[in-house]
């Protein structure tokens, strides 16, 4: 099972994804004013390579941004084309 971990301050943060206690992925994020956060970027170790890692994360960062009222933008390659793909979670992201 994938645990997924937040760290958030005032300009930063990240999602970081976790199995069986070993870390298995960042998704870092910097903040653009209060009310947007840009995904920078997205690494899953080479161990964890198509487990679903990553889309793991992108979903904590989409709860995370309908929870609090925030939106999204995907500047990471990962996360952009992962939006492009899912419309459901297209809500989030800056019109």
């Amino acid at each position: 099972m994938t645990e997924v971990k937040q760290n958030n301050d005032e300009k930063h943060g990240s999602f970081e994804a976790f199995i069986d206690g070993t870390r298995a992925g960042m998704m870092t994020y910097t903040w653009a004013g209060e009310e947007r956060f840009i995904i920078d970027h997205t690494e899953v170790e080479e161990a964890y390579n198509g487990k679903g890692v990553g889309k793991e994360m992108l979903l904590a960062a989409v709860e995370f941004a309908r929870k609090n009222h925030k939106k999204i933008i995907p500047l990471c390659p990962f996360a952009k084309a992962s939006f492009q793909k899912s419309e459901e979670l297209q809500d989030v992201l800056v019109n």
